[in-house]
């Protein structure tokens, strides 16, 4: 069974593409006061891309600061990134970063809060690779 962790602002585009998804999901903390989530199992990281036109701040804190934990780090097994082509190059950004970082592929790329395409796309894509996952 598949399972998403995700970060999600203020927006929440993030958060209703996840809800979106009905998936087994698990929430990094927005503020970096909070604990430090754990995982325990397999997961695909869903994230959001916060960068200006030269990249920089792709990847938001807390989900550096939770990828940061060796722990955590083990148990990626891909990565999905949202965006805004207003953005230009850097639109999905953190879904680049976070795949060469953590050596996972990654898997898919929406705007914003997705669309029920997207969101068909997703959980149909995910299924199929958790099965080539477990069979490995």
């Amino acid at each position: 069974m598949s399972m998403l962790v995700y970060f999600s602002s203020g927006t929440q585009n993030t958060h209703r593409f996840v809800t979106k998804t009905g998936l087994p999901a698990l929430r990094i903390p927005c503020s970096m006061k909070e604990d430090i989530l754990k995982v325990t199992q397999p997961f695909v990281l869903v994230v959001a891309t916060y960068a200006g036109g030269d990249g920089r701040g792709a990847v938001p804190k807390p989900v550096i600061r939770f990828l940061n934990d060796s722990s955590n780090r083990s148990f990626i097994r891909g990565v999905i990134a949202g965006g805004n082509r207003n953005f230009g190059a850097t639109y999905c950004l953190a879904g680049t970063v976070i795949s060469e970082k953590c050596q996972v592929p990654f898997l898919y790329r929406y705007e914003l809060a997705g669309t029920d395409e997207d969101v068909m796309k997703v959980r149909h894509g995910l299924q199929r690779f958790w099965q080539h996952a477990e069979a490995a």
